[in-house]
């Protein structure tokens, strides 16, 4: 059983702030904090002299991601600068033809909406799919394919609402229509477990800065190698050929896997932080994570509704997740957000409501402390 109390101790923010916006950008845990010194401390002492350590480094790190989103092979990991980058590699490198379109949820983050809209001068359609209030049904999904669907892009978690989406469904519906099956993972990795071939997940992308604890800038993405040749390949680069470190030999034979979409420089301080927070996460067990957060996010929204606060999340068994969005009604969502982070409680505003996105090391007395300092405020 996972001590909670010792995984919160890794957590320095938690001495001053009662922090539940994991949805927005986390703070670091300890070990995630010593890594980055440790990095700067390398680089300044030893230069590029110590390459071979962190290049084991980044190679560990890529194994720990391949762990958690259960890729057949970490080289069908590539580490991303964010969700958008990841985004962009199918949106851009899908082998489109004019008159195809890609089905999106209406209520996606910006990030997985404006790549696919900027498709329209290549002839292909967005096909939108709005909400049944707080959730999406897969039937509304499955209504907006045609024959020229090519792509489904979804979210595991919507950023706004909470709503986590049925995956084994959709990748279910994709396999059956031959739609290539994109999934923005940001709301999720970290928090529920996640099996890219249980699942049928053609790619998939996160930035590491939410739910996996890591800084901003380094995240982890998945292609599925039998559609790496079939992608046109974007962002390439020195790094992007089988041979990288063959400088003076030009010979474009691109890497025959997902590496091939690292075309430059590695962000190896953020990449190493990054498997730092990815270590305390596994070493937890993202099953037991999730047990902790959704029993938080309970807890919470029986709270609120004893404080007469609506929950707009559904909370069915299948579609919680670790973001509340609450309604309050006759107040501003922004008001009572400043009026939280005046009492020392993070949260924020989405939509017009008020969210809040525990992790696994905040407690049920820092959710009190949310719900007394919106009757406070």
């Amino acid at each position: 059983m996972t001590d909670w109390s010792a995984f919160r101790n890794h957590f320095p923010v938690a001495r001053d702030w009662a922090f539940l916006d994991h949805a927005a950008v986390a703070p670091l845990p300890d070990v995630a904090a010593d890594a980055l010194r440790d990095y700067a401390d390398s680089l300044a002492r030893h230069g590029v002299t110590a390459v071979l350590h962190w290049a084991a480094r980044l190679a560990h790190v890529r194994r720990l991601a391949a762990r958690l989103v259960n890729a057949p092979d970490p080289d069908d990991i590539y580490f991303l600068p964010n969700t958008t980058h990841g985004v962009g590699v199918i949106a851009e490198g899908y082998p489109w033809r004019p008159g195809d379109n890609v089905v999106v949820p209406a209520e996606e983050y910006p990030a997985n909406q404006y790549p696919w809209m900027n498709l329209t001068d290549r002839g292909v359609e967005v096909r939108s799919v709005p909400s049944r209030g707080n959730r999406i049904d897969v039937a509304d999904i499955r209504a907006a394919m045609t024959v020229r669907t090519r792509v489904l892009a979804v979210s595991a978690v919507e950023f706004a609402s909470g709503f986590r989406n049925d995956l084994a469904a959709l990748g279910e519906l994709c396999r059956s229509r031959g739609v290539f099956f994109f999934v923005d993972a940001i709301q999720a990795l970290g928090v529920f477990p996640l099996d890219v071939q249980a699942l049928g997940i053609d790619a998939l992308a996160a930035d590491g800065h939410k739910w996996l604890l890591g800084p901003e800038g380094a995240g982890t993405g998945y292609v599925r190698r039998e559609w790496v040749d079939r992608l046109h390949p974007i962002g390439i680069g020195a790094n992007s050929v089988a041979r990288p470190f063959d400088y003076t030999t030009i010979d474009y034979k691109l890497k025959p896997h997902a590496g091939r979409w690292e075309g430059g420089a590695y962000n190896v301080p953020g990449i190493t932080a990054f498997g730092a927070s990815l270590e305390l996460l596994l070493n937890a067990g993202i099953g037991n994570v999730e047990g902790r957060v959704v029993g938080l996010t309970d807890y919470l929204c029986d709270r609120a509704a004893a404080a007469g606060i609506e929950v707009f999340s559904s909370r069915a068994t299948d579609e919680k997740s670790g973001i509340v969005s609450l309604i309050l009604p006759g107040r501003n969502a922004e008001d009572v957000r400043r009026a939280c982070r005046a009492a020392g409680v993070a949260v924020a505003a989405r939509a017009g409501r008020v969210r809040v996105s525990p992790h696994a090391y905040n407690t049920e007395a820092e959710i009190d402390r949310f719900v007394e300092a919106v009757r406070a405020g």
